[in-house]
């Protein structure tokens, strides 16, 4: 969950480093530090807390090496301290070492080591890489240029887990080396210099021109070069890639909040979504898949594994797939999915969504499925990420950026997406569906309709300001509206910090309704006209108990009996969660606002979570 940083080139590193830091502050951090290539040897500087209180250390500003490292650390062995922040160094002082992911057999090597003689100053699983890469440097008895690399790649092989590393040593100061497995890493080609980062956006402002990494692929970097190892050390090629993405949007652009400006960026991220995909009078296209009718109606089933709110995504797609497809489909947590030996064979789709693309349980859920023999598909917001290299087949999102912590964007991207692949299917199956021409025309309809959606932020202010001080929100609906309920509460916990439940609406009855007392706030979604009536009488059974309620619709119905309504522009059941939740989202903005909350870096979350 952490962000990594590099730089090799002719400038001063220290303030490089640290601008791509702030770049990376939203995947969550406790710590940061850099190391950099001195006259005198490897620099370290690093303390717990924000990037910027880096710049406050005490000979910062006299650092002058053009090469260094960066790391914002988020806690996983140790606490926040100084001395578990990273860079970690060997005993000897010769390598200086970044590290993101986690060494499962980090005790034994550990013990290894300090039955060798080596000291641990921290609690952390990183600080043995540095000590384990000297302890193969200084066994090597071959003097030659790859003896640093050798001794890297023999350290790797040793470690049990996930990893992306940067490696300096004080006798190759003109040289660094990275190399990962199961965690991002890319590289950023310059003219004379070179960047590495966790994150593309970190080092977007300096190049277009990235190499991708693959799992033990082991480069050594110069200024002008970046020489390219597999696992036996033989010389691989490999080209750059261009990511054409505008680096301003990772700038806030005026609005008071990264979340803010990404919940009003939806029309546009919509719009790109759909693309080019499809007309109303035209079949849908994916330039990336080549299903066919026999593969799809070979299947028993289709698996949609994510976690958070890419799986409330999941659950968006599985009403559309089911009814548009006939295919049974289900939906998965995926660090629940590969624990319990799940159904899976040459006759499953197995579908993992994750927006960065790095989501490590998401990941390995996939490496499962693969071994099983099922095809599989990769749903991401990034070109070249990890998942998307070892899916069988991948689309993506075109949401941009989202910096916030707190989905926005990017869920309804994906919902929109897996929704048109539904149609994209049923399609190929060549299912008599005769309402797929309509939902086609309310897709394209929707970047409109979500502007006007938005329009309604004022009135979701107002109630927000009422109910901000509450301890407990509760958040209902039947059908598709369920998943809303999910996604909504889930966005009010992770920046308000308010205890919310969501709950199927005729569930209330069954236990729930205990809850409800004078002056609970209660959220119904109703969108679907089948179950309209069905939700108002589980909301009018919370009313009889002196609920505050707040309802999300497009129906027909009497505002009178609620304390609010947010009237949203009529839609296709399918694609009413892609309005539905935007009030809910600037419900949950609104509320973190009122109560003084970091709303784009809420306590103990992360953005990519690329640790189980």
């Amino acid at each position: 969950m952490c962000g990594i940083v590099g730089y090799i080139g002719t400038k001063k590193a220290s303030p490089i480093l640290i601008n791509g830091l702030l770049r990376l502050e939203y995947r969550g951090y406790d710590s940061a530090g850099i190391s950099t290539v001195e006259k005198n040897g490897l620099s370290i500087m690093k303390d717990k807390g924000r990037v910027l209180n880096l710049t406050k250390l005490e000979g910062i500003d006299d650092l002058e090496g053009t090469i260094g490292i960066a790391h914002t650390r988020w806690a996983t062995h140790g606490k926040p301290s100084p001395e578990n922040s990273h860079p970690h160094q060997d005993n000897s002082k010769t390598f200086s070492v970044v590290h993101n992911g986690i060494i499962e057999n980090y005790h034994e090597l550990r013990k290894f080591l300090t039955d060798k003689g080596y000291t641990f100053y921290s609690q952390t699983d990183t600080e043995v890489i540095p000590n384990l890469i000297h302890y193969y440097y200084t066994n090597d008895k071959q003097n030659d240029t790859l003896k640093f690399l050798r001794a890297v790649r023999n350290a790797c092989f040793d470690l049990k887990g996930s990893f992306a590393l940067e490696i300096l040593c004080k006798n190759y100061p003109d040289n660094m080396i990275v190399v990962r497995k199961d965690s991002p890493l890319v590289i950023g080609k310059g003219m004379g210099e070179n960047y590495i980062s966790s994150d593309i956006p970190a080092i977007l402002s300096f190049t277009k021109d990235f190499y991708l990494l693959n799992d033990l692929e082991f480069v050594i970097l110069s200024r002008n070069e970046a020489k390219f190892y597999n696992k036996d050390l033989e010389p691989i090629d490999k080209k750059p890639k261009v990511i054409e993405w505008n680096a301003s949007s990772a700038e806030k652009e005026g609005y008071e909040d990264f979340m803010l400006k990404e919940i009003y960026e939806q029309p546009t991220a919509i719009r790109e979504t759909i693309g080019a995909k499809f007309s109303e009078n035209s079949k849908c296209e994916f330039e990336n898949l080549n299903f066919t009718k026999e593969y799809l109606s070979s299947l028993n089933k289709i698996y949609i594994v994510a976690c958070g709110t890419a799986m409330h995504a999941g659950l968006v797609a599985k009403n559309a797939i089911e009814k548009l497809c006939k295919i049974e489909t289900e939906i998965d947590i995926a660090s629940e999915f590969r624990y319990r030996d799940p159904l899976v064979d040459e006759k499953t789709l197995c579908i993992f969504i994750s927006q960065s693309g790095e989501t490590a349980d998401t990941i390995a859920a996939l490496k499962l499925s693969k071994e099983k023999g099922a095809k599989t598909l990769a749903i991401s917001n990034v070109i070249g990420s990890s998942i998307t290299r070892e899916a069988d087949y991948a689309i993506y999102t075109h949401a941009g950026s989202e910096i916030a912590v707190a989905s926005t964007k990017a869920y309804t991207s994906q919902v929109v997406l897996l929704v048109i692949l539904a149609i994209y299917f049923a399609e190929i199956l060549e299912l008599d569906n005769s309402y797929v021409t309509n939902l086609k025309k309310e897709i394209l309809e929707l970047p409109k309709k979500i502007e006007e959606t938005l329009k309604l932020s004022e009135k979701i202010k107002e109630f927000s300001k009422k109910v901000y001080q509450e301890h407990d929100i509760f958040f209902i609906g039947r059908g598709i509206d369920e998943t809303v309920a999910k996604e909504g509460s889930l966005k009010l916990k992770e920046i308000s910090y308010i205890h919310s439940e969501s709950y199927a609406a005729g569930e209330l009855k069954h236990g729930p309704i205990a809850l409800i007392e004078n002056g609970v706030t209660v959220i119904g979604i109703m969108t679907d006209p089948n179950l309209v009536e069905k939700t108002i009488s589980n909301i009018q059974e919370v009313i009889t108990r002196g609920a505050k309620t707040l309802v999300i619709t497009n129906q027909p119905i009497d505002t009178s009996m609620f304390d609010m309504m947010i009237q949203i522009p009529d839609t296709h059941p399918f694609i009413s969660p892609i309005l539905s939740i935007i009030p809910l989202q600037l419900f949950s903005y609104y509320i973190s606002k009122e109560k003084g909350l970091d709303v784009d870096k809420p306590r103990n979350l992360a953005k990519s979570v690329t640790v189980e």
